[in-house]
């Protein structure tokens, strides 16, 4: 019974962590397209809005912990994985922003959909984890689903480069969810640990911003609300309940849940930045929350 309350609680974390990853492009292409900027104003580096993401979600994560007297102390012996963990959420934050100059958000976001596949493999091969019919199954129905809603066939200068880094994002996100489960790390408490993945992300991000653009200055309040909105519920609600979800439902499952990123992603870059949405897109929607739905099921019957 308990064991099936954890499922519940990891698929609900799970769900919610997709959902609002997905929610990237809408904060972050109003501050990096030039088209979607105020006349005049010159649109934000990505080393910028990257700092920004990650100051304000290992702030915010900082001051829950605070709040819930959770103690920050951890082994020296594990900040090296810790560290290793926020590059590779950091390499997939940056990755996945960059792929928005050269191909919709919507796309982008489907390509990287394709980690639950990689994160099946390393599981499968590497930790002897069970095979399950039904979990394949969800990831072939997800997998197809992705693969309908960017069926339009999108051509652009810079399509095989937006390809490229989107797919870069496969491996560091599907690495960064095992690596959540099977290290040492997965025994520190998950605040604690979310906090120093955010913190060391937003060291990385200050010294990249150093060594390229600089920290550009922020002008306008809709860009700081943009900023506040990205760091609050596209990185630490989102990395937070990522977090929560590989203890409770394991990372292949939430691998799979992962599905509703692409979903609000294809949504939001289809009614707010005008990016293509047909009939391929609605059955690939419907694929996919189908996948959702057997998941879910699969865990209650178990």
């Amino acid at each position: 019974m308990a064991q099936s309350k954890n499922s519940i609680k990891g698929i609900l974390f799970a769900l919610i962590s997709s959902g609002t990853f997905g929610l990237v492009p809408l904060f972050s292409l109003p501050l990096m397209v030039p088209s979607l900027r105020p006349e005049g104003i010159l649109a934000i580096g990505v080393p910028t809005i990257l700092f920004y993401r990650f100051l304000f979600s290992s702030v915010t994560m900082g001051a829950v912990c605070s709040f819930k007297k959770i103690s920050l102390n951890i082994n020296l012996k594990d900040i090296g994985m810790i560290f290793l963990l926020a590059l590779l959420y950091a390499a997939t934050a940056k990755f996945l922003v960059d792929s928005y100059e050269y191909i919709a958000s919507g796309l982008a976001t489907t390509i990287h959909f394709l980690y639950p596949i990689f994160v099946s493999f390393i599981m499968i091969s590497f930790f002897k984890e069970k095979k399950s019919a039904i979990l394949l199954i969800a990831a072939l129905l997800s997998l197809l689903g992705v693969g309908f809603m960017c069926w339009h066939g999108e051509t652009s200068k810079g399509l095989a480069t937006g390809l490229i880094l989107s797919a870069i994002t496969v491996f560091t996100y599907g690495l960064y969810i095992v690596g959540l489960n099977k290290s040492r790390v997965s025994l520190i408490p998950v605040e604690t640990l979310t906090f120093y993945v955010l913190f060391f992300g937003c060291i990385i991000f200050f010294v990249y911003a150093l060594l390229t653009t600089g920290i550009e200055p922020i002008n306008l309040t809709s860009d700081w609300i943009n900023l506040i909105f990205l760091g609050f519920f596209a990185t630490f609600i989102s990395d937070l309940t990522l977090v929560l979800a590989v203890k409770y439902a394991g990372s292949t499952i939430t691998s799979i849940l992962g599905s509703m990123e692409p979903v609000i992603a294809v949504l939001i870059g289809s009614f707010f930045f005008a990016e293509h949405f047909d009939m391929y897109s609605t059955l690939g929607l419907l694929l996919v929350l189908s996948s959702v739905t057997l998941v879910i099921l699969f865990n209650k019957s178990e």
